[in-house]
Protein backbone atom coordinates (compact mmCIF):
# COMPACT_ATOMS: atom_id res chain seq x y z
CA UNK A 1 0.00 0.00 0.00
CA UNK A 2 1.32 3.78 -0.99
CA UNK A 3 1.87 5.54 2.06
CA UNK A 4 0.75 9.17 1.64
CA UNK A 5 3.56 12.46 1.37
CA UNK A 6 2.50 14.04 4.56
CA UNK A 7 5.07 16.89 3.97
CA UNK A 8 4.24 17.70 0.35
CA UNK A 9 4.30 21.53 -0.03
CA UNK A 10 0.50 23.49 0.52
CA UNK A 11 -0.55 26.47 -1.21
CA UNK A 12 -0.17 29.51 0.68
CA UNK A 13 -3.63 29.37 2.36
CA UNK A 14 -3.76 26.01 3.23
CA UNK A 15 -0.31 26.35 4.83
CA UNK A 16 -0.97 28.87 6.79
CA UNK A 17 -3.70 26.82 8.38
CA UNK A 18 -0.79 23.99 9.00
CA UNK A 19 1.01 26.77 10.57
CA UNK A 20 -1.58 27.16 13.10
CA UNK A 21 -2.52 23.90 13.72
CA UNK A 22 1.53 23.07 14.81
CA UNK A 23 1.54 26.52 16.70
CA UNK A 24 -1.40 25.41 18.58
CA UNK A 25 -0.08 22.07 19.74
CA UNK A 26 3.37 23.35 20.35
CA UNK A 27 2.30 26.56 22.39
CA UNK A 28 0.60 23.94 24.34
CA UNK A 29 2.58 20.59 24.69
CA UNK A 30 6.18 21.99 23.19
CA UNK A 31 8.02 21.17 19.84
CA UNK A 32 8.65 17.89 20.55
CA UNK A 33 5.50 16.77 22.15
CA UNK A 34 4.23 13.07 22.12
CA UNK A 35 0.44 13.81 20.99
CA UNK A 36 -2.40 11.39 20.35
CA UNK A 37 -5.21 12.24 17.64
CA UNK A 38 -8.53 11.29 18.03
CA UNK A 39 -9.23 9.28 14.84
CA UNK A 40 -12.01 8.02 13.23
CA UNK A 41 -10.82 8.20 9.77
CA UNK A 42 -13.06 10.91 8.86
CA UNK A 43 -11.47 13.78 6.54
CA UNK A 44 -10.94 15.97 9.85
CA UNK A 45 -9.11 13.30 12.21
CA UNK A 46 -7.32 12.01 9.27
CA UNK A 47 -6.26 15.42 8.59
CA UNK A 48 -5.78 16.77 12.11
CA UNK A 49 -3.53 13.61 12.22
CA UNK A 50 -1.30 14.63 8.72
CA UNK A 51 -1.05 18.17 9.88
CA UNK A 52 -0.20 16.80 13.41
CA UNK A 53 2.46 14.46 12.05
CA UNK A 54 4.16 17.76 9.99
CA UNK A 55 4.55 19.56 13.37
CA UNK A 56 5.88 17.36 15.83
CA UNK A 57 7.14 14.20 13.28
CA UNK A 58 5.15 11.66 12.69
CA UNK A 59 7.14 9.18 15.06
CA UNK A 60 5.57 11.27 18.27
CA UNK A 61 2.04 11.00 16.05
CA UNK A 62 -0.17 8.53 17.68
CA UNK A 63 -4.08 7.70 16.23
CA UNK A 64 -6.35 6.74 19.00
CA UNK A 65 -9.92 4.99 17.52
CA UNK A 66 -12.40 4.38 19.70
CA UNK A 67 -14.07 1.05 19.15
CA UNK A 68 -17.20 -0.02 20.45
CA UNK A 69 -20.61 -1.22 18.99
CA UNK A 70 -21.64 2.29 17.89
CA UNK A 71 -18.62 2.26 15.40
CA UNK A 72 -20.28 0.87 12.31
CA UNK A 73 -17.92 -2.37 11.07
CA UNK A 74 -16.99 -0.58 7.66
CA UNK A 75 -16.03 2.48 9.34
CA UNK A 76 -13.36 0.34 11.30
CA UNK A 77 -12.57 -0.96 7.93
CA UNK A 78 -11.93 2.02 6.10
CA UNK A 79 -10.46 4.09 9.24
CA UNK A 80 -7.49 1.00 9.68
CA UNK A 81 -6.63 1.33 5.80
CA UNK A 82 -6.61 5.03 5.97
CA UNK A 83 -4.08 4.75 8.95
CA UNK A 84 -1.79 2.37 6.94
CA UNK A 85 -1.90 4.63 4.27
CA UNK A 86 -0.78 7.81 6.47
CA UNK A 87 2.13 5.32 7.91
CA UNK A 88 1.11 6.42 11.42
CA UNK A 89 0.49 3.59 14.09
CA UNK A 90 -2.84 3.20 15.50
CA UNK A 91 -3.97 1.95 18.68
CA UNK A 92 -7.89 0.52 19.23
CA UNK A 93 -9.53 1.98 22.72
CA UNK A 94 -12.04 -0.39 23.89
CA UNK A 95 -14.94 2.16 25.18
CA UNK A 96 -18.16 1.02 27.09
CA UNK A 97 -20.51 4.08 26.55
CA UNK A 98 -23.00 1.38 26.58
CA UNK A 99 -22.62 0.83 30.38
CA UNK A 100 -23.87 4.25 31.19
CA UNK A 101 -27.23 4.69 31.83
CA UNK A 102 -27.13 8.31 31.06
CA UNK A 103 -25.68 7.60 27.64
CA UNK A 104 -27.97 4.47 27.08
CA UNK A 105 -30.87 6.91 27.86
CA UNK A 106 -30.02 9.20 24.67
CA UNK A 107 -30.64 12.18 25.64
CA UNK A 108 -29.87 15.64 23.21
CA UNK A 109 -26.21 15.56 25.00
CA UNK A 110 -25.44 11.78 24.18
CA UNK A 111 -22.14 12.77 22.31
CA UNK A 112 -20.92 14.56 25.72
CA UNK A 113 -21.43 11.35 27.60
CA UNK A 114 -19.83 9.09 24.49
CA UNK A 115 -17.04 11.56 24.25
CA UNK A 116 -16.56 11.95 27.92
CA UNK A 117 -16.19 7.89 28.07
CA UNK A 118 -13.49 8.05 25.17
CA UNK A 119 -11.13 11.21 26.74
CA UNK A 120 -11.61 9.58 30.13
CA UNK A 121 -9.88 6.08 28.86
CA UNK A 122 -7.25 7.78 27.21
CA UNK A 123 -5.98 10.08 30.32
CA UNK A 124 -6.38 6.78 32.62
CA UNK A 125 -4.74 3.97 30.66
CA UNK A 126 -2.87 5.39 27.93
CA UNK A 127 -1.58 8.92 28.50
CA UNK A 128 1.18 7.54 30.61
CA UNK A 129 1.65 3.91 28.73
CA UNK A 130 2.28 6.12 25.15
CA UNK A 131 3.59 9.16 26.83
CA UNK A 132 1.54 11.17 25.57
CA UNK A 133 1.77 14.79 26.06
CA UNK A 134 -1.26 16.34 25.04
CA UNK A 135 -4.37 14.94 22.89
CA UNK A 136 -5.90 16.65 19.90
CA UNK A 137 -9.44 15.95 18.01
CA UNK A 138 -10.42 16.75 14.98
CA UNK A 139 -13.11 19.52 15.55
CA UNK A 140 -13.19 22.41 13.03
CA UNK A 141 -14.61 26.16 12.77
CA UNK A 142 -17.89 24.73 11.28
CA UNK A 143 -18.68 21.82 13.74
CA UNK A 144 -17.50 24.91 16.55
CA UNK A 145 -20.69 26.53 15.69
CA UNK A 146 -23.03 23.91 15.41
CA UNK A 147 -25.58 23.46 18.92
CA UNK A 148 -25.40 19.88 18.48
CA UNK A 149 -21.61 19.20 19.25
CA UNK A 150 -22.05 18.46 23.10
CA UNK A 151 -18.85 16.01 22.96
CA UNK A 152 -16.98 19.99 22.85
CA UNK A 153 -17.27 20.35 26.19
CA UNK A 154 -16.11 16.83 27.10
CA UNK A 155 -12.91 17.98 25.17
CA UNK A 156 -12.41 21.24 27.28
CA UNK A 157 -13.36 19.44 30.48
CA UNK A 158 -10.11 17.07 29.89
CA UNK A 159 -8.24 19.82 28.35
CA UNK A 160 -8.66 18.24 24.47
CA UNK A 161 -6.93 20.50 22.20
CA UNK A 162 -8.60 21.17 18.95
CA UNK A 163 -6.47 22.87 16.55
CA UNK A 164 -8.13 22.64 13.55
CA UNK A 165 -10.63 25.10 15.00
CA UNK A 166 -7.85 27.29 16.28
CA UNK A 167 -6.28 27.33 13.30
CA UNK A 168 -9.75 28.97 11.67
CA UNK A 169 -9.98 25.72 9.45
CA UNK A 170 -13.33 25.25 8.34
CA UNK A 171 -14.35 22.43 6.56
CA UNK A 172 -13.84 23.21 2.98
CA UNK A 173 -10.49 24.14 4.07
CA UNK A 174 -9.83 20.81 6.17
CA UNK A 175 -11.24 18.75 2.69
CA UNK A 176 -8.57 21.23 0.22
CA UNK A 177 -5.81 20.06 2.74
CA UNK A 178 -6.73 16.58 2.33
CA UNK A 179 -7.19 16.76 -1.47
CA UNK A 180 -3.56 18.57 -1.74
CA UNK A 181 -1.92 15.50 0.77
CA UNK A 182 -3.69 12.67 -1.64
CA UNK A 183 -6.02 11.51 1.31
CA UNK A 184 -8.35 8.84 0.55
CA UNK A 185 -10.83 10.60 2.84
CA UNK A 186 -10.62 13.71 1.20
CA UNK A 187 -14.48 13.49 -0.74
CA UNK A 188 -15.51 10.89 2.15
CA UNK A 189 -19.10 11.90 3.33
CA UNK A 190 -19.52 12.30 7.41
CA UNK A 191 -20.23 9.26 8.87
CA UNK A 192 -21.50 9.90 12.59
CA UNK A 193 -21.77 6.75 14.84
CA UNK A 194 -24.61 4.53 14.95
CA UNK A 195 -26.32 6.04 17.75
CA UNK A 196 -27.64 8.91 16.09
CA UNK A 197 -29.81 6.65 14.07
CA UNK A 198 -31.76 6.25 17.13
CA UNK A 199 -34.33 9.04 18.19
CA UNK A 200 -33.48 10.58 21.30
CA UNK A 201 -34.96 9.49 24.64
CA UNK A 202 -35.42 5.86 22.62
CA UNK A 203 -32.63 3.82 24.51
CA UNK A 204 -29.39 2.73 22.50
CA UNK A 205 -29.20 -0.74 22.87
CA UNK A 206 -26.69 -3.04 21.30
CA UNK A 207 -29.05 -4.40 19.28
CA UNK A 208 -30.50 -1.50 17.67
CA UNK A 209 -27.20 -0.01 16.34
CA UNK A 210 -26.10 -4.10 14.72
CA UNK A 211 -29.91 -4.13 13.53
CA UNK A 212 -28.57 -0.20 12.03
CA UNK A 213 -25.23 -1.25 10.78
CA UNK A 214 -26.67 -3.92 8.89
CA UNK A 215 -29.99 -2.38 7.13
CA UNK A 216 -26.71 0.63 6.26
CA UNK A 217 -24.15 -1.89 4.91
CA UNK A 218 -27.48 -3.12 2.61
CA UNK A 219 -28.38 0.01 1.10
CA UNK A 220 -25.06 1.00 0.46
CA UNK A 221 -24.68 -2.75 -1.43
CA UNK A 222 -27.53 -1.71 -3.54
CA UNK A 223 -25.31 0.88 -4.99
CA UNK A 224 -26.34 3.94 -3.13
CA UNK A 225 -23.25 6.95 -2.33
CA UNK A 226 -24.75 7.43 1.43
CA UNK A 227 -27.19 6.72 3.47
CA UNK A 228 -28.80 7.14 7.05
CA UNK A 229 -31.32 4.07 8.31
CA UNK A 230 -33.20 5.02 11.26
CA UNK A 231 -34.01 3.03 13.67
CA UNK A 232 -38.16 3.67 14.41
CA UNK A 233 -38.54 0.42 15.97
CA UNK A 234 -40.20 -2.49 13.89
CA UNK A 235 -39.62 0.84 10.78
CA UNK A 236 -36.33 1.28 9.18
CA UNK A 237 -36.45 5.12 7.93
CA UNK A 238 -33.97 4.92 5.32
CA UNK A 239 -32.05 8.41 4.15
CA UNK A 240 -30.09 8.81 0.82
CA UNK A 241 -29.29 11.27 -1.44
CA UNK A 242 -32.36 12.47 -3.22
CA UNK A 243 -30.42 12.71 -6.60
CA UNK A 244 -30.35 8.88 -6.12
CA UNK A 245 -33.91 8.02 -5.54
CA UNK A 246 -34.47 6.42 -9.10
CA UNK A 247 -32.37 3.64 -8.00
CA UNK A 248 -34.90 2.28 -5.66
CA UNK A 249 -37.44 2.09 -9.65
CA UNK A 250 -35.40 -0.91 -10.21
CA UNK A 251 -37.43 -3.57 -9.10
CA UNK A 252 -34.68 -6.33 -8.05
CA UNK A 253 -33.25 -3.97 -6.77
CA UNK A 254 -35.55 -2.85 -4.19
CA UNK A 255 -36.44 -6.28 -3.63
CA UNK A 256 -33.15 -7.32 -2.91
CA UNK A 257 -32.64 -3.94 -0.70
CA UNK A 258 -35.70 -4.97 1.12
CA UNK A 259 -35.15 -8.43 2.07
CA UNK A 260 -31.94 -7.49 3.24
CA UNK A 261 -33.49 -4.44 5.59
CA UNK A 262 -35.70 -7.01 7.34
CA UNK A 263 -32.72 -9.70 7.37
CA UNK A 264 -31.26 -7.14 9.28
CA UNK A 265 -34.28 -7.20 12.37
CA UNK A 266 -36.59 -4.60 10.79
CA UNK A 267 -40.04 -5.47 9.27
CA UNK A 268 -40.70 -2.21 7.61
CA UNK A 269 -38.38 -0.61 5.51
CA UNK A 270 -39.33 3.27 4.07
CA UNK A 271 -37.77 5.94 2.36
CA UNK A 272 -37.28 9.14 3.56
CA UNK A 273 -38.41 12.01 0.99
CA UNK A 274 -36.42 14.36 2.49
CA UNK A 275 -33.47 13.12 1.83
CA UNK A 276 -30.02 12.56 3.53
CA UNK A 277 -30.53 14.79 6.78
CA UNK A 278 -27.37 15.71 9.33
CA UNK A 279 -28.23 15.22 12.86
CA UNK A 280 -31.70 15.07 11.94
CA UNK A 281 -33.01 13.72 15.63
CA UNK A 282 -30.53 16.68 17.45
CA UNK A 283 -31.22 19.77 15.54
CA UNK A 284 -34.99 19.06 15.61
CA UNK A 285 -34.85 19.16 19.19
CA UNK A 286 -32.54 22.04 19.66
CA UNK A 287 -34.13 24.01 17.19
CA UNK A 288 -37.74 23.78 18.53
CA UNK A 289 -36.64 24.99 22.65
CA UNK A 290 -37.29 28.46 23.33
CA UNK A 291 -35.07 31.26 22.50
CA UNK A 292 -33.05 29.12 19.74
CA UNK A 293 -32.41 30.55 16.51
Amino acid sequence: MTTTDLFIQLQPDLQRIADGVARDIRDAAGPRARVGVAYSGGVDSTVLAALTARAVGPDCTTLLMAVSPSLAKRERRLATRQADELGLPLVEVETRELDNPQYAANPVDRCYFCKDELFTRLDDDLVGRLRLDAIAYGENLDDAARPDRPGARAAREHRVLHPLASAGATKADVRAIARALGLSSADKPAAPCLASRVPHGEPVTAEKLLQVDAAEDAVLAAGFSDCRVRHHGDIARIEVPSSEFALVADDERRERLLAAVRAAGFKHAVLDLAGIQSGAFTLQLLTARPGAA
